[in-house]
């Protein structure tokens, strides 16, 4: 299909012009798409991550159709409450839309999650339009990270929906080999439509912005953690490190640059001085952030690994950035690091352990010259776009 126009419909609530994870990943892959020619469209709600609040938006990207929803929604701080709302909503906000799904589509591009919207907006669906799946999180792997009933229930369900999402598309693109392999094992899923693309590459290596050397001055070392903090990173982990580190290693600030429920309320239980908290910078500063940073947090909730892989780690990797990434033994992001040669990777939360890399890293190059060159050949859009159309 490469070879002449086509109508591609992308469904996700996350969106331009929200500015990190997700959203921020959809929103250069319809670029991408309409600089292959290909007439884009996209239906989302106004942006709300990762604040969960609706910020009302009429920004528009030119070339692409964006049709918005969800301009009276409210979330609350409880995460699954909030994951149900969003389901629920965004199934509605695709029913009212289904006109638009069916017209004129010749590939649709389902983001999970959330999948319930897709599960069954799909059966209005003209049989010839192609379903290509775009799988960023396994939610049943963070599900049965928790025990209760409730859990179990919310487990089974999630699996029913994935599992009907995941069998109906005609091809499937995972972000990694893990998060494949554990698909196609727990829904049984034909190995023939399953592809793997690792996320792409989405900062600008030439930008040369210089507006944070107040919060980050020179006089200081700095270890960031920046991005989103929901539950997957562990944000109490997180904390507990940066308190346990700063006490031991001279000359070095801690930071997270973030927004949302989680970093509110670890903003105001804070009584370190060297611990730091902060909005989420400009797209333009994100490469200034990480030029400043001595050394780049990515952490991973336990257990967890096959569920995700984080979307920011090839702009971390291809910046030159220390990175200590913080997860599961045996995970294809330790074996990605160690083929590589990629700085650094952990497979538990000991603090000591970790607060002995940061120690090492700190008395090492700022910038990692190989990780740049092997990151600008491994995280390739155009890799993601060719999987997409053929």
């Amino acid at each position: 299909m490469t070879n002449k126009q086509v109508n591609i419909t992308i469904i996700t609530p996350f969106f331009f012009p929200e500015p990190i994870s997700t959203g921020k990943f959809n929103t250069e892959m319809a670029l991408a798409l309409k600089e292959r020619g290909h007439k884009v469209k996209v239906l989302c709600f106004h942006p709300f991550y990762p604040s969960w609040k609706i910020q009302k938006s009429t920004e528009s990207l030119e070339g692409i159709e964006i049709i918005r929803g969800g301009k009276f929604l409210k979330f609350t701080t409880n995460a699954t409450i909030r994951r149900v709302i969003l389901e629920l909503s965004f199934t509605f906000f695709l029913l009212r839309n289904i006109s638009k799904l069916r017209g004129n589509t010749d590939i649709i591009i389902p983001v999970f999650p959330p999948s319930l919207g897709f599960l069954v907006a799909k059966l209005f669906l003209k049989k010839k339009t192609q379903k290509v799946g775009m799988v960023h999180d396994l939610q049943e792997i963070y599900a049965n990270q928790k025990k209760s009933l409730l859990s179990k229930i919310i487990s089974k369900s999630i699996h029913f929906v994935e599992k009907g999402c995941y069998q109906s598309c005609d091809s499937l693109i995972f972000l990694s080999q893990e998060m494949k392999d554990t698909a196609q094992e727990i829904y049984k899923l034909s190995p023939s439509k399953l592809r793997v693309q690792y996320p792409f590459i989405t900062i600008d290596s030439e930008s040369n912005t210089n507006d944070l050397e107040e919060i980050l001055p020179a006089t200081f070392k700095h270890i960031v953690y920046s991005g989103a903090l929901g539950e997957k990173q562990y944000p109490k982990g997180l904390y507990e490190l940066f308190d346990f580190c700063s006490k031991s290693i001279d000359g070095v600030m801690f930071h997270v640059f973030s927004q949302g429920s989680y970093f509110e309320e670890l903003k105001e239980q804070n009584n370190n001085d060297k611990i730091k908290f902060h909005p989420l910078v400009p797209k333009k500063n994100i490469e200034e952030l990480y030029r400043r940073s001595y050394v780049q947090v990515v952490p991973q909730l336990p257990g967890t690994s096959k569920g995700s892989l984080p979307s920011k780690l090839p702009n971390l990797l291809v910046s030159g950035v220390n990175v200590v990434c913080i997860t599961d033994q045996g995970s294809e992001i330790e074996e990605l690091f160690k083929k590589n040669n990629f700085k650094t990777i952990i497979t538990s939360w000991d603090r000591e352990k970790i607060k002995d890399i940061f120690e090492t890293l700190l008395q090492q190059e700022k910038r990692n010259e190989n990780q740049i060159e092997i990151s600008k050949n491994l995280f390739l859009i155009d890799s993601m776009i060719d999987k997409i159309l053929n």
